[in-house]
């Protein structure tokens, strides 16, 4: 479906694609990955034609339709869900020609075709992509300038998954989701029907979604079966066969140059030292496993102050005159502490992460911090706070007053900064450099406690892979907000959760948070559904028996609307049938008038098809949920 052939690709002269290749088949799921500015993007870029190729072909399949997200995602006062339904080009384009059309022909063959692509079920599919990436029901029909820029981006992915292209491409698409919507795009991607690329820092996602890695590393693109644990188990045991490979054949030249230059004087061995010459000159040589340039962070463990760091008092937690969003917070962080905040985004996390950082001023109650406390503070939004025409070098020196050059380089470097990029201007810097440099910047003074709103956003797999071996060897406490669930897991020791307006310990792991947001979900709907859900009771066969008998017949009803609508579709489609029999005969058409009487009749069948086709899709529906809240 997707063949790459010696692929060449350059940058302002620098090579990032040099005789690259790859075949990719029809519905793999494939994981990009590699180290930033390895060239991931630049791939999708030339992929969907964005940009032109400098050398080789990228083939796609005849009539292969492609889907990715677009930056120009439409604004103003379009509703969310009708911003979804456009994506749908061939839907949106078919519904305007049926109010247009006059021809009888051609408008049976548009509501064929809207029947065919399943025209009526779209609003159901796009209400339901929305749903399950964090859209309340209620806010469909709300206008797309009501959203801030991360809810956009959402509107941009449901759009993409909503047009269900042959060849989807997503370019870390969780960057935007909290933790309820990963789980729910996880589940999706993971049963997507047809082939997906998918370029993601997310380890877990890569995992859970992907059939198929692609590494893009030294110019060079490596396809590995199976998904990214796989993958690095994989290029782990390739790399150290090469290694192997190449000390052995070092050790064999050695030998032979050895040989050649003790006896290439000696008329006895000359021609056994030209063979060995010969030999040498046809030897393919393989090259030493190159370092991966593993990236590391350095936490400069604080002095110990005496618990608590921080205790909080009663507090409530707001912005101007609005309602409070968190109330009644009473808890207390100590030295030791290692803390993850979980919610659905909305709920105030960030709120009461910037609260502990001093950045916002309580409503009610209050928090006491201990004497001497030092606090490092990461928000996503941070680096909009840099100057960007100073160098990392000239920032760090600010804070690191008094200190000698050495000493303020030494820092950055313990964040992967060579000189030459701490001399660089921070708007050079790419999302992750600019990250690392806060980290470098939040961290100079030992703070006592770190906190760390979505530190991850921008930072590859192996930054990521340095930020949890920083955290979990840092002697200081830690609160953070992650959407990553490997960082979750690995570092934080208890788990906070802010819902329904109050930040409260989480009794359970991970595992059962989910299972927290799926029950949630459950409830949401049977609340929607006018049920509500009491505590279950154990109950004996015969009365089970009577809980099914009282269903089936509460379920009657329903099911007769599923037979009364599809016997009305079957007899309108075998009125259809009989007149294209009719409309199939040549000598229908010495009579014009019967003719065109037919075709009309046709056509207005065709629309009463669709709208008994939309009934009974409604009535099975309905059978089907009520089954299923039963």
């Amino acid at each position: 479906m997707l063949t790459i052939s010696k692929l060449n690709y350059l940058i302002q002269g620098r090579p990032i694609f040099e005789d690259a290749s790859v075949t990719l088949e029809s519905k793999w799921k494939v994981g990009i990955v590699g180290a930033n500015g390895a060239g991931k993007s630049t791939l999708f870029k030339l992929i969907t034609g964005e940009v032109s190729l400098d050398g080789g072909d990228v083939e796609l399949a005849k009539s292969l339709s492609l889907g990715y997200i677009k930056q120009d995602i439409e604004e103003g006062d379009t509703p969310i869900l009708d911003v979804v339904l456009k994506a749908d080009v061939e839907r949106t384009e078919l519904l305007k020609r049926a109010d247009t059309e006059e021809d009888p022909f051609k408008i049976a063959d548009i509501h064929t075709r809207l029947s065919d692509i399943e025209a009526h079920s779209a609003p159901a599919r796009a209400s339901t992509i929305l749903s399950g990436l964090g859209f309340t029901q209620e806010q469909l029909s709300e206008p797309m300038s009501s959203l801030s820029g991360g809810w956009r981006m959402r509107v941009a992915l449901a759009s993409v998954l909503f047009s269900e292209p042959d060849l989807l491409l997503l370019d870390e698409p969780t960057n935007h989701l909290d933790l309820e919507a990963i789980m729910w795009l996880e589940s999706y991607l993971a049963s997507y029907p047809k082939m997906l690329l998918v370029i993601s820092h997310d380890r877990e996602i890569l995992n859970i979604c992907t059939t198929h890695i692609v590494h893009v590393d030294n110019k060079e693109l490596t396809l590995y079966k199976g998904n990214y644990d796989t993958f690095v188990k994989e290029r782990n045991e390739r790399r150290a066969h090469q290694q192997k490979l190449h000390v052995k054949q070092q050790a064999e030249r050695a030998h032979m140059e050895d040989f050649i230059n003790r006896f290439k004087a000696k008329a006895s061995k000359a021609k056994q030292a030209q063979s060995r010459i010969k030999a040498l000159e046809k030897m393919t040589m393989v090259g030493a496993v190159a370092d991966d340039n593993q990236m590391s962070f350095f936490f400069p463990d604080p002095e110990d102050l005496p618990p608590p760091l921080i205790s909080i008092s009663d507090v409530s937690l707001g912005y101007g005159n609005d309602p409070h969003i968190l109330t009644d917070i009473d808890e207390r962080i100590d030295m030791d502490a290692r803390i993850a905040l979980l919610g659905a985004n909305g709920n105030g996390k960030s709120t009461f992460i910037k609260f502990l950082a001093g950045r916002l001023k309580p409503k009610a109650g209050g928090m006491h911090r201990a004497d001497k406390l030092r606090v490092g503070y990461f928000s996503q939004h941070q680096t909009d706070e840099l100057d960007v025409n100073a160098t990392p070098f000239e920032e760090m020196s600010k804070l690191m007053r008094g200190n000698p050059e050495a000493g303020v380089r030494n820092k950055l470097g313990r964040f992967g900064f060579s000189k030459a990029l701490q001399d660089n201007k921070i708007a050079s810097l790419s999302g992750g450099e600019k990250a690392r440099l806060l980290f470098a910047l939040m961290t100079y003074n030992a703070p006592h406690l770190l906190l760390l709103d979505e530190p991850t956003n921008h930072l590859d797999i192996g930054a990521r892979e340095a930020l949890m071996k920083a955290l979990l060897e840092y002697n200081g406490a830690v609160v953070f907000v992650s959407h990553d669930p490997s960082m979750v897991e690995r570092v934080a020791d208890d788990l906070w959760l802010v819902e329904d307006g109050k930040v409260k310990p989480f009794d359970g792991d991970l595992d059962a948070y989910k299972q927290h947001v799926l029950n949630a979900r459950r409830i949401s709907k049977r609340e929607k559904s006018g049920k509500s859900g009491g505590e279950v009771k154990p109950i004996s066969a015969k009365r089970r028996r009577q809980m099914e008998a009282k269903k089936r017949k509460a379920f009657a009803p329903l099911f007769q609307d599923v037979e009364k609508t599809e016997k009305a579709l079957n007899k309108l489609t075998g009125q259809k049938k009989e007149i294209e029999t009719q409309l199939a005969d040549p000598a229908v058409y010495e009579d014009t008038e019967k003719a065109q009487d037919l075709q009309f009749e046709y056509g207005k069948l065709m629309q009463k098809i669709e709208e008994a086709e939309t009934a009974w899709m409604v009535a099975q529906e309905t059978y089907d949920n009520a089954k299923m809240d039963s």
